[in-house]
């Protein structure tokens, strides 16, 4: 971009190339950069190292005068200290400060998923924690996304796309630019296909595990298709007779979801462990928390419960998103269509007896 200095006036201002700064000749910071359509007046100021710029309108809306009015006013206001006091109240957050701000926000969001993201920070970005956002470059991000996709590409992904929510929440706060993760190559995530095919070797492996916990966790998370955390986390009083009640969910929601008698089959011995939660963990955890692993992923588990619902029961795509507690895609099923755990056990059924064919409960 093209620099000069000559004194800003209506003028020169209407003269001004594309592409161009113009620094007038009067007041020192005062400055006009423009565009290919566009004409913006700026006071400058470089300030304990960091230069501040200031816009201060564009041309013609925002007259040479009056610009140049705002850029003294500035001026007067950096010499007597003004300036600074207001830029140390309007201090940028601290990632940590802003990852707080970011996680109490009235949007309703889970527990677990609040907390997945202070442990990404935590655990990711710990060395970022007491640094205001607004120092964490382009290259901090870069080398971090690297440094954390040696543990996995996905995982970094989310690591860093969780910063990049936190650094837009603090942005309608605080003056600050794009987000640095801009600079991020992004790692590709396919969605995962992968479901249970040998349903038998599954059968296997769960009856041999030696915690009838564990077993128990796998059974029910294939005959319901819960998410992991939602079974995990299970409580006693969230079971009911004819279903069960999970008062937040990942997309913010409460479900209800029917029971049927298999599902308490799998449950009932739970009740011996005397636990305030249904799936026990072991003395250091009050609910089971890392379960002995079989061959097959507790969202293998999720799929293959959504492939029986659709090509063994028949149900449409529809009912199995309720079934799983989808978000429905359209505005009125979202808003306005609520559907009972009493509408949705009869395609609950179907699904069990479609596993029950096949001798897996």
């Amino acid at each position: 971009m093209e620099s000069q200095k000559v004194k800003l006036t209506e003028t020169t201002v209407k003269a001004a190339p594309p592409d161009a700064k113009l620094w007038d000749t009067e007041i020192k910071g005062f400055g006009l950069f423009t565009g290919k359509t566009t004409k913006t007046f700026y006071y400058q100021k470089d300030s304990k190292g960091k230069t501040v710029r200031t816009k201060l309108g564009t041309w013609p809306e925002t007259r040479v005068a009056d610009a140049r009015h705002e850029a003294s006013l500035l001026v007067a206001d950096y010499a007597s200290g003004a300036v600074a006091k207001r830029l140390r109240a309007a201090k940028t957050p601290t990632l940590a400060d802003a990852t707080k701000d970011y996680l109490a926000r009235p949007k309703l969001r889970s527990d677990h998923n609040k907390s997945v993201v202070q442990r990404q920070i935590d655990v990711h970005l710990k060395a970022w924690l007491k640094r205001p956002i607004d120092e964490i470059t382009k290259a901090d991000c870069v080398a971090a996304h690297s440094r954390i996709a040696k543990l996995g590409e996905r995982g970094a992904n989310h690591v860093l796309k969780s910063f990049r929510s936190i650094w837009n929440h603090a942005r309608r706060t605080y003056d600050l630019p794009e987000c640095p993760t801009v600079a991020i190559e992004w790692y590709p995530e396919p969605p995962s296909q992968r479901i249970i095919t040998d349903l038998d070797a599954w059968k296997k492996a769960v009856d041999a595990l030696e915690n009838p916990v564990h077993a128990a966790f796998y059974r029910f998370l294939l005959t319901t298709g819960l998410r992991s955390s939602e079974a995990m986390t299970l409580r006693w009083d969230q079971i009911h007779g004819d279903h069960l009640h999970l008062p937040e969910t990942k997309n913010g929601r409460a479900f209800n979801l029917p029971l049927l008698p298999e599902h308490h089959a799998i449950l009932e011995p739970m009740k011996a462990y005397k636990s305030e939660y249904v799936f026990h963990g072991t003395r250091h955890a009050v609910h089971l928390r890392a379960p002995t692993r079989i061959g097959w992923s507790a969202h293998d588990h999720r799929r293959t419960f959504t492939t029986f619902a659709t090509t063994e029961a028949g149900l449409f795509e529809e009912v199995v998103g309720r079934l799983l507690n989808h978000t429905p895609t359209s505005v009125t099923g979202a808003r306005y269509i609520v559907v009972g755990h009493d509408k949705l056990r009869e395609p609950m059924e179907q699904i069990v007896t479609a596993f029950k064919r096949r001798g897996l409960i």
